[in-house]
């Protein structure tokens, strides 16, 4: 054979190994739509046994890309081109075996993701979903395509050190890997200290993210660890930046005479606080006057926090960052610095302080015959706590009692009034933690809201519906945009589950949109006292949509008021400030303020008082774990309180802390979840286990770490 003929057989050879290669590739992507592969699991499907066949895909890869035969993802794999609908979303990292896209569309269901086709993609995360075709299930089933954004790049964990390199186990309960850490990135840190740490990589393929310690926190079960632990989980501020501080020192003490003139003087009336004994922040008064026309002067007077933090400045900058004081179990992190929240902004008694004020003139049936808005000077006479104010209403005697007692019952017709047109009445049981000088929980004791608590209640409620009735009603030539605090109807399908629900345990409910919530009123009347009490209500509570901030005049189911607002509490909540502000504006003849500005300030409070509420369940289920660490080895009642598709959730009544029973502890049968009836079922026994059921149950294992506690079922 000649020399030509021979390179042309070569030639063609090579054609048709590349031709192959080409089509092996392509083939291997097209038929799997649903997947996507990195380089070594396309080598391995391909059949690529050497370096040199590694080469080769490389090149076939990079051909097949230029010629837009494939696509190459922004995580480095590769996919067919077949474009599939792509939907974006939050991942909610359910459990090791699965997650689900959160979109946010109305009528679009979540998404169903397996834990490999999420690929780098944690819980957080806002990706792109390529759906599949087909799905084994209600919701539709998809992978992650593309990491849009990450949600967010710092977390918490526990180092667990080898002798070449460390990982870090993470606390958060929705993130199912470790992350990996060089020496030169562990810092110092040894092993069981608990850390802030920082992803330097993202995962590819089966390895693990990596990261480098920012910060030891402590030892793994010390109280400041983990609370540290939980401040950095939610990315809270552990300490006010040097310029929001020098910034807050630099504000003058003195109120000046034109300053007074510019305001209401009521130093000379009867003015009081009420709050918890454990208060350092008073942010709101009641003054209290007898009129010579038969009725009262009642004042609710609220710190006037932006006559101290003006807009434009750094304090003013970080209190919007912040939007809200969080409380946690043995701290509060202040929205505003203690010279403000404690000192300038506080209503201490027997101290001139600036007010921002509702003043009503009502009558001894809690009518509203005149009101007034605007700024006041006050004078408090009397600091009360809940528990002394308490003693005064129930014995009539004490300072002050005679007034006490006239509030507590134009209190008492106020809210009458109030559920006479339908607002929903959910008492529900809060404890808190009784901690030794090292914050170890020494007991759990209930929160009990007696008619000192419900007074203050009352006319703050009175004074956030007035001031949002007020504004909305002005006249002015375009609606005026201002923050209303609303809270929508509640989901006609969740209502009609509820509903089903409760008639299991022989109540009825009325399911019309303007019944809904007299028939809810009626319902707790019914279930007090009784053994579905508790879960009926905490069933009742999550078929309610959640409260926000808006600029948009919508009501409040809840409370049933047509408009309502956040107007006094400013040393905690930004959206107060916004209102004070709006409101003085409004007062001083301003023209209506951008509606698109005010809504993104809206959104943000409404993300932070989201993240504030989910840190402070996360301290007290710390706290309760850490309790029950230290709990007698005994049987416990309990109620169950949920069910879902890997355990029952029971809580322990004794302590009002809740744990888990996992179904691959129960031996004595295999249970199957019925979502819809809210139970699980036993496949050979027909044994149920349903929400509100009393159980007994032993403490298996308590993890202060993840926050868990381990139950198992009487035998």
């Amino acid at each position: 054979m000649s020399k030509k003929k021979f390179k042309e057989k070569k030639e063609k050879r090579e054609k048709e190994q590349k031709s192959a290669l080409h089509k092996a590739v392509v083939r291997l992507l097209n038929d799997n739509p649903g997947r996507t592969y990195d380089f070594k699991q396309i080598a391995k499907k391909v059949g690529a046994k050497n370096k040199l066949a590694n080469k080769e895909i490389v090149n076939t890869i990079d051909d097949l890309i230029q010629r837009n035969k494939i696509r190459l993802l922004s995580n480095g794999s590769y996919a067919s081109i077949h474009e599939e609908e792509t939907i974006i979303g939050t991942v909610d990292h359910v459990n090791p075996r699965f997650a689900y896209v959160v979109t946010g569309i109305e009528g679009q269901k979540d998404i169903y993701i397996k834990t490999r086709d999420l690929y780098s993609a944690l819980h957080g995360d806002k990706v792109a979903v390529e759906l599949f075709s087909k799905r084994s299930g209600e919701n539709p089933e998809g992978k992650v395509a593309e990491i849009i954004e990450r949600g967010r790049k710092r977390f918490v964990g526990r180092v667990e050190l080898s002798k070449n390199y460390a990982f870090i186990v993470p606390d958060f309960k929705k993130i199912y890997q470790d992350f990996f850490v060089y020496p030169e990135n562990i810092n110092g840190a040894k092993s069981n200290d608990k850390v802030l740490f920082e992803v330097t990589r993202w995962p590819e393929g089966d390895k693990s993210p990596e990261g480098k310690v920012i910060e030891i926190l402590g030892k793994t079960g010390e109280n400041e660890a983990e609370i540290h632990s939980i401040m950095a989980e939610f990315d809270l501020p552990f300490r006010f930046p040097e310029q929001v501080l020098a910034e807050s020192e630099s504000i003058s003490e003195e109120i000046t005479k034109e300053e007074i003139k510019n305001r209401r003087d009521f130093r000379n009336v009867l003015t009081f606080t009420i709050d918890p004994e454990d208060a350092k922040d008073f942010d709101d008064a009641i003054s209290f006057k007898r009129l010579e026309n038969g009725r009262y002067e009642i004042g609710v007077h609220i710190a006037d926090v932006t006559h101290y933090v003006r807009p434009n400045t750094i304090l003013d900058a970080d209190a919007y960052d912040r939007a809200t004081s969080v409380y946690l179990v043995d701290r509060t992190v202040p929205m505003l610095p203690e010279k403000l929240s404690n000192a300038l902004c506080s209503l201490r008694p027997h101290e001139d302080k600036l007010t921002f004020a509702a003043v009503f003139e009502m009558d001894d049936k809690a009518r509203v015959h005149k009101e007034w808005f605007g700024r006041t000077i006050i004078h408090s006479d009397h600091r009360f706590t809940y528990e002394n104010a308490q003693e005064c209403i129930e014995t009539k005697s004490g300072k002050f009692a005679e007034e006490l007692v006239l509030l507590n019952e134009l209190a008492i017709k106020l809210r009458k009034e109030r559920f006479g047109k339908g607002a929903v009445n959910f008492e529900t049981t809060e404890v808190k933690f009784k901690l030794d000088a090292k914050g170890k929980p020494l007991e759990v004791v209930p929160k009990i809201r007696k008619d000192a608590h419900k007074l203050i209640e009352e006319f703050m409620l009175l004074a956030n519906k007035a001031v949002a009735t007020f504004v909305f009603k002005m006249k002015s030539d375009a609606k005026n945009t201002f923050v209303y605090r609303i809270h929508d109807f509640p989901d006609p399908d969740k209502v009609k589950d509820f509903s089903l629900f409760a008639r299991q345990f022989g109540h009825r409910i009325n399911v019309e949109e303007n019944t809904i919530s007299r028939s809810l009123n009626k319902l707790m009347d019914e279930i007090e006292g009784k053994p579905e009490q508790n879960v009926l209500q905490s069933l009742a509570v999550r078929a309610m949509a959640k409260a926000k901030y808006t600029t948009d005049a919508k009501g409040h189911f809840g409370l049933a008021f047509d408009h309502y607002t956040h107007f006094t509490s400013p040393i905690r909540r930004y959206p107060d400030m916004m209102v004070h502000r709006l409101l003085q504006h409004y007062l001083d003849g301003g023209k209506p303020v951008m509606k698109n500005e005010f809504e993104e300030k809206c959104i943000h409070s409404s993300e932070r008082e989201k993240r504030a509420a989910d840190a402070e369940r996360a301290s007290i289920k710390y706290k309760q774990v850490e309790f029950m660490s230290m709990a007698a080895d005994k049987m416990y009642n309990g109620i169950i309180t949920g069910v879902t598709d890997f355990g029952i959730f029971v809580e322990i009544v004794e302590t009002k802390c809740e744990g888990m029973v996992r179904l691959a502890d129960m031996k004595d049968d295999y249970y199957e979840l019925d979502e819809k009836n809210y139970r699980v079922i036993g496949r050979r026994r027909n044994k149920i286990y349903r929400l509100g059921d009393k159980v007994e149950v032993w403490i298996k294992k308590t993890d202060v770490d993840r926050r868990l506690i381990d139950l198992v079922f009487e035998d």
